[in-house]
C-alpha cells in the first residue's frame, strides 16, 4: 500500500506490506512503564488542566509521574506547576534532564527550553513533531510509572507522530459541555480507533459551577449530555470537572499540585488497573 494511503490500522489492512515497529526508543538509563495521551478534537477544552491534575494526583498516590508537553507552540504545563522560570540541564553524557516539580514530577516542555517564556515558536509541522520525539528519546526519564502526554488539539502532525512513535497504553479524551461536544469526542475517538489505541475514558471539563450556598450544580453552558455521548461511543465517563475558583487560582499561581481532586477518583482507578 502506498504510504500516503495508509490508515495505520494494520489489523484491518489487506496489504502485504511489511508491518514494521516504528516506535521510538528511550535513551539508555530511561524507564517509562505506562504512557497516557490526553487528547481532544479541538482546543480550549482543558487538556493541560486534566493532564496536570492527573499527574499530580497519581504522584500523591505514590507513583512516579512525568509529563511530556507535546503542545509545542502553546505550552502551559510548567506555569501550572510553578516551574515556568526553570530550564532543563544537560547531563554528563549529553542527555536532557527534565525539570522537576516540588513533588518530583518530571516535565519536558518547550517553555523550559526557550530562553524566554514569551518567545513564540514559529515552526513548521515536521520540526514540531521532531521536537516531541526529541523530548521522548533524549531526556533522561527516571523510573517513571506513568507518563502523561499533553497533546495539541486536533488530529494533525503531532498526534500522528505521538500515536505512531510512542508506546501509548491508552488515551483520555477531554471535552466540554458546549454544543460541539459530540464532534469533539468523535474526532478523537475515530483517530484512536484508526491507530489501534485503547480509549480509557472521557473527561468533561468546565462541567458545572457549584453554588457556594446551596451546593447546587449550575450548568453555565446548559445541561450536559456527556453521559449519553459516553454510552453512544461505548467509553466510560471518568470525570466531570467543575469550574472552580480554587483550581483557577492554583493554575495561575503554579500550585496545581495543591489541588484536591476527588472528582478524578474514577480516572485514577482506570489508570491503576492498567
Amino acid at each position: 500500500m502506498a504510504e500516503e494511503n495508509c490508515t495505520h490500522n494494520c489489523s484491518s489492512c489487506s496489504s502485504a506490506c511489511e508491518k514494521k515497529d516504528i516506535k521510538a526508543s528511550l535513551r539508555e538509563g530511561s524507564s517509562v512503564k505506562k504512557v497516557i495521551a490526553v487528547v481532544s478534537g479541538k482546543g480550549g477544552v482543558g487538556k493541560s488542566l486534566v493532564t496536570s491534575l492527573l499527574a499530580a494526583k497519581m504522584s500523591k498516590k505514590g507513583f512516579k509521574t512525568a509529563i511530556l508537553d507535546a503542545d509545542i507552540t502553546g505550552p502551559s504545563i510548567p506555569t501550572s506547576f510553578g516551574v515556568g522560570d526553570e530550564r532543563v540541564l544537560a547531563g554528563k553524557n549529553g542527555e536532557i534532564l527534565p525539570v522537576k516539580t516540588e513533588s518530583g514530577i518530571q516535565i519536558m516542555s518547550m517553555n523550559v527550553i526557550l530562553e524566554h517564556n514569551n518567545d513564540p515558536v514559529i515552526w513548521r509541522g515536521s520540526l514540531i513533531s521532531g521536537t516531541v520525539l526529541q523530548f521522548w528519546r533524549d531526556a533522561l526519564w527516571e523510573n517513571v510509572d506513568f507518563m502523561f502526554v499533553d497533546m495539541p488539539p486536533g488530529t494533525g502532525d503531532v498526534p500522528l507522530t505521538v500515536f505512531q512513535s510512542l508506546p501509548i497504553d491508552g488515551i483520555i479524551v477531554v471535552s466540554s459541555p458546549q454544543g460541539l461536544v459530540r464532534v469533539i469526542v468523535e474526532k478523537a475517538v475515530k483517530m484512536a480507533e484508526l491507530m489501534n489505541i485503547p480509549i480509557l475514558g472521557l473527561v468533561e471539563n468546565m462541567s458545572f459551577v457549584r453554588c457556594p450556598d446551596c451546593k447546587k450544580e449550575i450548568h453555565l453552558y446548559g445541561q450536559s449530555n456527556i453521559e449519553k455521548i459516553a454510552r453512544d461511543f461505548g467509553i466510560p465517563l471518568l470525570a466531570r470537572i467543575p469550574i472552580s475558583e480554587e483550581i483557577s487560582r492554583a493554575v495561575d499561581e503554579g500550585e496545581i499540585e495543591c489541588v484536591e481532586s476527588p472528582f478524578l477518583d474514577a480516572a485514577m482507578s482506570s489508570l491503576e488497573n492498567l
